[in-house]
């Protein structure tokens, strides 16, 4: 009998004993894959915010779950900064103590090596339209002797519009959160116009002197809302993405 409990207990142990050390390789398998999130040393990944919400105010951008200690205030893009983790999702965060801290915007595309990302985050909050364009700013090598430029509209509420260069239309038609291809442009100072599609004289805005130069890449983007005068009116900018 004694022999009994004697074998009861140890096969009771044993159990304990499998069962912490089952425990503990499920903690380094997860330990891992957190592990293989974290950026290898020279990957080169660089991220910017834009927040062009005319009504959402400053935001913040959390990385894994971890918020980045940074406030984002329209228009004003952040400019690119490197990435310390490619741990998902990307979700964006109003950063007022106030407001709910419900995800805005979330985004799980795995970044990639040696690339430079935007997120624009746009729409509006009285209406519920908060957005996001998440856009790869690398492209394919242009032919020598060329710039490259591209178009994003991210002006709420908005239907097409045309980008003109230098009096020749560049970028037609393009709808609300579409993002043009590159283009290729010979080095050199232009007047951009950006219209209504089809309304070349009814200029909404200019961005004058942008200089195109060799091998560069320059994203266009379009933001506020047609016809206001007050802080959400229409406006433009440019950010070199190379």
């Amino acid at each position: 009998m004694r022999r009994s409990l004697i074998y009861i207990k140890l096969k009771g142990i044993a159990w304990l004993f499998a069962c912490f050390a089952g425990l503990l390789l499920m903690s380094g398998i997860i330990s891992c894959g957190k592990a293989n999130t974290a950026i290898p040393v020279g990957a080169n990944i660089q991220f910017q915010v834009v927040n062009l919400s005319p009504d959402l105010r400053p935001i913040n951008l959390w990385v894994g779950f971890i918020k980045r200690n940074v406030a984002y205030s329209y228009p004003t893009p952040s400019g690119y900064f490197s990435m310390a983790s490619v741990d998902t999702p990307l979700q964006i965060r109003s950063a007022l103590a106030n407001v709910s801290g419900a995800n805005l915007v979330s985004i799980d595309t795995l970044l990639k090596a040696n690339t430079k990302y935007t997120l624009f985050v746009t729409g509006l909050r009285a209406d519920s339209t908060i957005t996001g364009i998440f856009t790869t700013d690398t492209s394919s090598t242009s032919t020598p002797g060329r710039g490259k430029v591209r178009f994003v509209n991210a002006s709420p509420r908005s239907i097409g519009l045309d980008v003109i260069a230098n009096g020749t239309t560049a970028f037609t038609n393009r709808a609300y959160k579409s993002v043009s291809k590159f283009i290729e442009m010979a080095p050199g100072s232009y007047e951009f116009k950006i219209t209504p599609a089809r309304a070349p004289t009814n200029v909404l805005k200019t961005l004058p002197q942008l200089s195109v130069q060799d091998g560069k890449l320059y994203t266009i983007y379009s933001y506020g809302m047609i016809g206001r005068v007050d802080s959400a009116a229409f406006g433009a900018g440019v950010i070199a993405n190379k």
